[in-house]
Order: structure tokens, then C-alpha cells, then sequence
């Protein structure tokens, strides 16, 4: 019995260099057919670019078709539960988000996927940032100005956003949280919707996408009070962060970033990550995206795996506090 069990072990273990070796080289073969790339929401947006360029470029680079396919529904998750229940070989992807990797576990009873444990980070695309603007009448030029206005009007202010659980949102319950404050959120259904209220006076402030909101700003339908990320936006270096502006530590930006399912192998995982970064930093690339309001973002599959656990642990925390909820 022993003996049988030696052979065995024997076997196996002679046998896992040549499966290794097959594994890598099936990593530097990759890919051999066509590869498709999940967007998990209508065409138009910001992901949707993101994942057509992302998609024309890397058919180039490879000599293999990138189809970029629209799986829209579910906040996101229609598309990106396609893709966690997709063989692990790295022909199926996804364009993943903050809303669909970090936030949907906390806001729906429930989610077809776990977004920790169904895929296999590959790569940060990018982001889109927010962009603190008020209704000129409102009487705060800076973030102490509105953060004092609020707490002597509890209630009274009005924050919109493009809808229930999204960035914009999310960044308003934060900054009620932070700031100690009240004011009520007014969700609209889109980013359209809510400017032009914000500008009739319909209601107080919103933390838009930059892509929204900077044109009025220029124009003085609106006031820029502050960029909701880390650092200053290329976009408008004269608008200080929130962060700097008297709520140290504050961030938010609407990010997404590229992922195949769990159990991809490491070495197509490598290949994947080394042409998707070396693309969106190429001139032209990051030039169209950022006209369209993105910054090119991109860091190792490892940091990617460890920022959406962060992203996910933060908004939880701000979610359930909040007690927001979507059916």
C-alpha cells in the first residue's frame, strides 16, 4: 500500500514541471483566438471608451479580435456575473467599476458574484473625478464656508446626483459623515437631470463628474468649490481638493479597471496586465480619454486585488452608516 502510494506521489510530482511548462507557455501563446470584453453597461459612457479603446488597441498589438460586447443591467452585475462564471483561460473579461466590485454588496440584498473572490484583478484603467460644485447664490466659496452653512441649516441644504449608491452619491454621504453635517440627497435619474436643477436652484450642491460639471463652471453657471480625489485635476489645478480644503483624508473618484475571472492563470494574467498598461499610456490614448474627462490610472494586478478590498471596506462603512439600501 505504501509502495503504491509513493508511485503515485512520484507521478504527480514528475509530472507538475511538465504542467507548469504547459501552463507558461500557453501564457506566452495568448492569446490564440478572440478575446471579449465585457462592458457591463450601455454604450456611451465613460467605461464604454474605455473598453473600445482599450479594445481597438490591443486587436492591433495582438493580430487577435477584441470584442467588445454591452451587457448592460443590474447596476452592473449582469455583465460581470457573465464573466465570474466564464472559463479561466482570459478570453472573457470584464470592465469592472467602484459601483459593481465595491459598493453593490452593501447596497443589494443580492449579488450574484463576490467581487474578491470570483476575479482575477488585472489592471486600474482609470477614473473619472468629482467635482464639488454649488449654486452660485449659495453662500460658500470654499469647503469651511459650506461645511459652517450646513450645520447652521441643518436639513435645509440639498445635495443631487446622478442616482441612488453611484459615486456622486456616495461622495455626499461621505461628506456628511466627515463634516458632521446635515443635508438631504436628491437623486436624479442621470448627470444631465441634476445639472440643470442644480443651476435653476431646484437644489444646493452636487458632487458631479468632472466631465458635467467643469464646462458650467467655466461658464459661472456654477461655482467649483473643490475636486473630491486626492490630488488637484490636470483638468483645473486652480480648484484645491477636498482634502486640502479642511477635511483631511477625504477621497473619491469613479474608478473602473480591467478583470478576468478567478483562476486565470498567473502568466496570461502578466501578459494581459503588460499590454493593457503599455497602451493607455501611450500619447493618443490618454489624450482622447482625457478630453472625454478620465485620467489614465493603472498599478500592478496586486494592488488592484488590495484597492477594490479597500474601496469595498470604505463604502461599506459609509453605506451602512447611511442606511442606504437599492432594491
Amino acid at each position: 500500500m505504501l509502495r503504491s502510494i509513493n508511485k503515485i506521489l512520484t507521478g504527480v510530482f514528475a509530472a507538475a514541471p511538465m504542467m507548469w511548462c504547459a501552463i507558461e507557455a500557453l501564457a506566452q501563446q495568448y492569446p490564440v483566438r478572440p478575446v471579449r470584453l465585457i462592458v457591463p453597461f450601455p454604450p456611451g459612457g465613460s467605461t464604454d471608451l474605455v473598453g473600445r479603446v482599450l479594445g481597438a488597441k490591443l486587436t492591433e498589438a495582438w493580430g487577435q479580435q477584441i470584442i467588445v460586447e454591452n451587457r448592460p443591467g443590474a447596476s452592473g452585475m449582469v455583465g460581470n456575473d457573465a464573466v465570474a462564471r466564464a472559463a479561466p483561460d482570459g478570453y472573457m473579461l470584464t470592465m469592472g467599476t467602484i459601483g459593481a466590485m465595491a459598493v453593490n454588496q452593501w447596497l443589494f440584498k443580492s449579488v450574484p458574484y463576490d467581487s474578491s473572490r470570483d476575479f482575477a484583478p488585472i489592471t486600474l484603467t482609470g477614473n473619472v473625478e468629482n467635482l464639488l460644485v454649488v449654486h452660485p447664490s449659495l453662500p460658500a466659496r470654499n469647503i469651511k464656508e459650506l461645511m459652517e452653512l450646513a450645520r447652521t441649516k441643518p436639513g435645509q441644504l440639498t445635495f443631487a446626483s446622478s442616482g441612488t449608491g453611484n459615486a456622486p452619491h456616495l461622495a455626499g454621504e461621505l461628506f456628511k459623515q466627515m463634516a458632521k453635517v446635515n443635508m438631504i440627497h436628491i437623486p436624479y435619474k442621470g448627470g444631465g437631470p441634476a445639472m440643470i436643477d442644480l443651476m435653476a436652484g431646484h437644489v444646493s450642491i452636487s458632487f458631479a463628474s468632472m466631465p458635467s460639471s467643469l464646462p458650467f463652471a467655466k461658464q459661472r453657471k456654477l461655482h467649483a468649490v473643490a475636486v473630491g480625489g486626492k490630488t488637484r485635476s490636470p483638468a483645473a489645478p486652480e480648484i484645491p481638493t477636498v482634502s486640502e480644503s479642511g477635511l483631511p483624508g477625504f477621497d473619491v473618484t469613479d474608478w473602473q479597471g480591467l478583470l478576468a475571472p478567478a483562476r486565470t492563470p498567473a502568466g496570461v494574467i502578466e501578459r494581459i496586465h503588460k499590454e493593457t498598461t503599455r497602451v493607455l499610456h501611450e500619447r493618443d490614448v490618454k489624450e482622447r480619454l482625457a478630453n472625454a474627462g478620465l485620467q489614465v490610472t493603472t498599478n500592478a494586478p496586486g494592488e488592484f486585488a488590495e484597492f477594490i478590498r479597500t474601496e469595498s471596506r470604505k463604502w461599506g462603512d459609509v453605506i451602512q452608516k447611511s442606511g442606504i439600501t437599492r432594491e
